[in-house]
């Protein structure tokens, strides 16, 4: 009981995320990446069948495709998993109605692979440095990627001030 009243507090923290009674089970899926469309967000087809499905990469927050570094980021991931099978773990929806995953690939978490790249930052809320702190700060420390440029601006700065890409 404890467990689930903590769990149900955690997600009313987070942003995007409404639960009724309990978190909800992950679906964990196969599926072949068929499109990337930026350094976060990708379409996959679930190797059982069914509906193509846009998944936000859970955990980390990439350029946006008009912000510098945006294309950069997109052609990583698209390096890395389009036309690649992938294990899916989907959690919960976003607010734009995209399912929130982590991806598997040659068994990396393809998240870590892109902060870790420097493509994207690891996805912070609140106090929170997110998830791949650690992944963000050895490729700061490095310089690689986004973190060889001085002026490299966190996405959600980027959309306050530019608002959303107009593609």
């Amino acid at each position: 009981m404890l467990l689930t009243l903590c769990l149900m507090t955690l997600g009313a923290s987070l942003p995007g995320v409404v639960w009724a009674q309990s978190p909800p089970a992950p679906q964990v899926y196969e599926a072949r990446v068929t499109r990337v469309s930026d350094g976060d967000t990708v379409w996959v087809q679930p190797l059982s069948g069914g509906r193509y499905r846009k998944l936000r990469l859970e955990g980390l927050d990439a350029p946006e495709i008009c912000q510098n570094g945006g294309p950069a980021s997109r052609d990583a991931l698209a390096q890395r998993v389009l036309r690649q099978n992938v294990t899916v773990t989907e959690r919960q929806r976003d607010d734009y109605g995209r399912g929130l995953a982590r991806l598997r690939h040659a068994g990396d978490d393809v998240g870590g692979w892109m902060v870790a790249s420097g493509q994207a930052w690891s996805y912070r809320w609140r106090r929170s440095l997110g998830p791949y702190q650690a992944q963000e700060t050895r490729a700061r420390a490095q310089r690689i990627g986004l973190f060889s440029q001085a002026d490299a601006e966190l996405p959600r700065s980027f959309r306050q001030r530019h608002g959303p890409c107009a593609f």
